[in-house]
């Protein structure tokens, strides 16, 4: 089988024009905008022309489907509101590539994902969870973005395309490739990663209400200022976590809402986003317990009330051993030495796709280790060594299951 970089680097810098930021190779391409509609169309007509069928199921997932049972590859093709061209797309249009490459060498047959909403528009990897049986369709609509907008009313922007459910059962096996969207092969001049787990996440939302009042007239110690409160919170939450974490554990004050939100008035309300990763259960329920106990004894000596929001999230996920050793001897064999075994500290659609069937992904380096940036890129000969490592690996993946 002859995997062509040319015509697969082609497809990823077409996929790049829709929803093009102006800057560098970026993409503003959210769920269900626009430009991410027109990106899943161009992408079902591109799947027919490689002799797949393309068929939408009810939330917007795409699917190129071949006959018969098949090896299932992909991604997502939504991005970040401010977005790099790689993340999701290049799983998208590599699997692509490989499903029209083998077809043409009359080799194993392969499927093509695109789940929708993977950025988490409307929460974690929200397509495929659904598709996985993890989110219930009823309760997904209900979810809602940052503006207020529903999955419901969303999704009906696709009411158009929606069809059947596709049933898992017709597959033997999911692999993903991503950017790495971190710095490790990149700064070690490697070629490729070898996913072995993806790490575990919890998000929530931290509430925290004191007084609003006159920034001039109420003395220092007389005030119940909530930004002074998440200020001492994030303090000490770094001081306590510093006792139970790894290096690999990470946690993100993201998205904070200041009320009112003026510059004459002391806040009076604050609620905060609160998310920690890790692959450990155990250990993310340990960083659970420390972030509301901060939260309450800060709350407590400031005279703030407080509340949480439930918490999503999900559990840590190992690879399949056996699609992982297909891809690490197809490494071994194109570019021996410069590839490695490493965890992954984001989240991806495998992560989901693993409650259904044998799962595994492969990661090329990120330049800088930057990603959920416009600036995100990757060499484009490292893309197509990626390309090339996992069509040599295509047999041995299709055997492994």
């Amino acid at each position: 089988m002859q995997v062509n970089g040319e015509r697969f680097l082609k497809d990823l810098h077409d996929l790049r024009q829709f929803g093009a930021s102006g800057v560098g190779k970026g993409v503003v391409r959210p769920a269900y905008s626009a430009a991410d509609i027109a990106a899943r169309e161009w992408l079902a007509e591109r799947m027919r022309d490689a002799g797949l069928e393309p068929r939408f199921d009810a939330v917007g997932n795409l699917f190129g489907l071949a006959p018969g049972r098949s090896l299932l590859m992909g991604s997502h093709s939504d991005s970040q509101p401010e977005g790099g061209w790689l993340d999701g797309a290049l799983g998208v249009i590599m699997a692509l590539e490989i499903a029209r490459a083998s077809q043409e060498a009359g080799g194993p047959a392969v499927s093509v994902a695109n789940f929708q909403d993977e950025e988490g528009r409307f929460g974690v990897t929200t397509g495929s969870a659904i598709w996985s049986g993890q989110l219930p369709l009823d309760r997904a609509d209900t979810l809602t973005d940052s503006a207020g907008v529903t999955f419901a009313d969303a999704r009906s922007a696709m009411a158009h395309l929606a069809g059947e459910p596709i049933d898992p059962a017709r597959f033997t096996g999911f692999v993903e490739c991503h950017i790495e969207q971190g710095p490790w092969l990149h700064e070690a001049g490697q070629a490729i990663g070898v996913v072995t787990d993806i790490v575990g996440i919890r998000d929530m939302t931290i509430t925290m209400e004191g007084e609003q009042n006159h920034a001039g007239t109420t003395p220092m110690h007389r005030r119940r200022d909530a930004f002074q409160a998440l200020s001492a919170f994030n303090t000490a939450l770094n001081d306590r976590l510093r006792n139970i974490v790894t290096p690999q554990s990470v946690w993100t004050i993201g998205h904070v809402d200041l009320h009112p939100g003026a510059h004459s008035i002391v806040p009076g309300r604050v609620t905060f986003s609160m998310q920690w990763r890790d692959g450990d259960v155990g250990r993310l329920k340990r960083m659970e317990d420390v972030i509301r106990q901060t939260a309450t004894e800060v709350a407590a000596e400031r005279g703030m009330s407080l509340s949480f929001s439930g918490m999503l999230g999900l559990e840590p996920v190992a690879m399949d051993p056996g699609l992982r050793a297909a891809l690490a001897a197809a490494a071994q064999a194109l570019v021996p030495g410069r590839w490695r075994d490493m965890q992954s500290g984001a989240l991806h659609d495998a992560t989901n796709v693993a409650a259904l069937m044998p799962a595994a992904m492969m990661f090329v380096p990120s330049i800088g280790g930057i990603s959920h940036a416009f600036a995100e890129d990757t060499d484009e000969g490292d893309l197509v060594t990626g390309l090339e490592v996992m069509g040599r690996a295509l047999s041995d993946l299709c055997k492994a299951h």
